[in-house]
């Protein structure tokens, strides 16, 4: 066979093969499944997929009983999607169970079996952090819970467990703490305001006659029961004020915040101080506390300050234990809202770090309010800065006590949890998790108690110096 013969052959072999490859058809990609996590709270339930390329999902409810079928396209089952049957909590508020499988070729298949009725939110974020591509599942109530009746159904007023907690009508109506005592008749009708958590929750419902006026009958009464919630007769007869003081345990859920060296994560600290901050600022009789979040789960920024303004907020404490790129940065810090920039540098490095906590925790940008998000920046006034300038000086000279300082002054950024107008809020660096010497300090049982103390003395020696008045809120 000639050599002409043997390259024509060969040609026409490899314009066949490659002919061939064309033609076949190519198996789609894969994506896969690395994790899945589950975070169940009161507030929602989230279920998050994290894989290694952007997921496309469809879902629809269905009724009798409520289920929600998700498919998500491009994906094959594997065992880590299966994990996530076993990883749903009995007392999940909102999932029964979920069910796993492949549909069909390349979609898989979700159906969440639900124990009430949800309104969900399904979305994708892009990778961050140390977070590949997510596919998140948030699960709500179809009627969120209000949170003046939630403080009264868990018993969440005063410490004396018995005066009821206001509303945002109370707290701006309520009296100072120095109003003239009432005159008999009024004491007595005030002191035998309804006490339990029900006859509470009926003081507060309107009056749903009929009636020409029905509407502004019905604010008038609600506003008047609030009030009378918002007070409480001392043994002299005087009206009390109620504070309400509301806690920020920073990051949660998909963020985790800060690392220690020893695996302490800043989400589980901050946690445990605010549950220790919430008891002692409880045991005394004229205040009460709401806490962002009271588990292991994630709230927006923009959130965690409208939970704050929702119970017309005397004060906002934000608690963090935050880590620098040096493991020798050290002390406590104490910050406030900046009109103009920040203080220092390291200040606005901090502002920014934590301002990436939606960007990290996952928000779904489709049902972001921006505008209330600018409103809340606009509405920032000089008087509340200057409130929250003195919370925080009388904070950060309590704190220096039992820690030394990072810096011996009040410091300011643009930290976006700090942007409620009409509050008075700081955010506490308790330590650094970064420093190995400090991070034992965060595990400490002692020092925890030691620091909510310091937090406490610190507010009071506020309250003391700058009295609550009567105020009308921006709503």
């Amino acid at each position: 066979m000639n050599k002409g013969a043997v390259s024509r052959r060969t040609v026409l072999k490899a314009g066949a093969t490659l002919l061939l490859s064309v033609l076949a058809p190519v198996r789609a990609y894969a994506a896969q499944i690395l994790a899945v996590r589950v975070w169940p709270a009161e507030d929602y339930t989230r279920v998050t997929l994290e894989n290694d390329a952007a997921l496309k999902a469809t879902h629809f409810i269905v009724k009798d009983p409520e289920r929600m079928v998700v498919d998500i396209e491009g994906l094959e089952l594997n065992p880590t999607l299966k994990s996530l049957v076993a990883k749903i909590q009995s007392n999940d508020p909102y999932i029964k169970q979920v069910r796993v499988g492949q549909n069909r070729p390349n979609v898989v298949r979700l159906v969440f079996d639900l124990k009430e009725e949800i309104k969900p939110q399904v979305f994708t974020l892009a990778p961050a952090g140390n977070y590949k591509h997510r596919l998140i599942f948030d699960l709500y109530p179809v009627k969120a819970a209000d949170p003046i009746a939630a403080m009264i159904e868990k018993g969440d007023w005063s410490g004396d467990g018995k005066t009821p907690p206001s509303s945002a009508a109370a707290a701006g109506s309520a009296p100072k703490g120095d109003m003239p005592p009432l005159k008999p008749g009024e004491a007595q009708a005030a002191a035998q305001a309804p006490q339990t958590p029900q006859a509470q929750l009926e003081a507060l419902k309107p009056d749903t006659k009929a009636d020409p006026r029905a509407e502004l009958k019905n604010e008038l009464k609600t506003a008047e029961a609030q009030t009378r919630a918002a007070e409480k007769v001392d043994k002299n007869g005087k009206l009390v004020r109620m504070l309400t003081v509301v806690l920020d345990p920073g990051h949660g859920g998909e963020d985790p915040g800060a690392s220690g060296k020893n695996g302490s994560r800043e989400k589980d600290i901050v946690l445990s101080i605010a549950k220790r901050l919430k008891a002692r600022i409880e045991e005394f009789p004229n205040m009460r506390v709401m806490l962002t979040r009271d588990g292991d789960y994630f709230v927006p920024l923009g959130t965690r300050v409208e939970k704050a303004r929702k119970v017309q907020a005397d004060l906002f404490v934000s608690i963090h234990a935050d880590a620098f790129v040096q493991p020798t940065a050290r002390g406590s810090s104490v910050f406030v809202l900046s009109e103009k920039g920040a203080s220092s540098t390291a200040a606005r490095w901090l502002a920014d770090k934590e301002n990436l906590a939606d960007t990290i925790g996952g928000v779904n940008v489709k049902t972001q309010d921006r505008q209330l998000a600018s409103v809340l920046l606009d509405l920032s006034t000089t008087a509340q800065i200057n409130d929250s300038l003195r919370l925080g000086k009388s904070v950060l000279g309590e704190i220096g006590g039992i820690n030394r300082l990072h810096k011996g002054s009040v410091e300011q950024a643009g930290f976006a949890v700090l942007k409620a107008p009409d509050i008075p809020s700081i955010l506490i660096e308790t330590a650094f998790i970064s420093n190995p010497e400090e991070e034992a300090k965060l595990l400490d049982d002692g020092y925890q108690n030691q620091l909510a103390d310091a937090i406490v003395k610190g507010i009071r020696r506020y309250f003391a110096k700058n009295p609550p008045l009567a105020k009308n809120r921006l709503t």
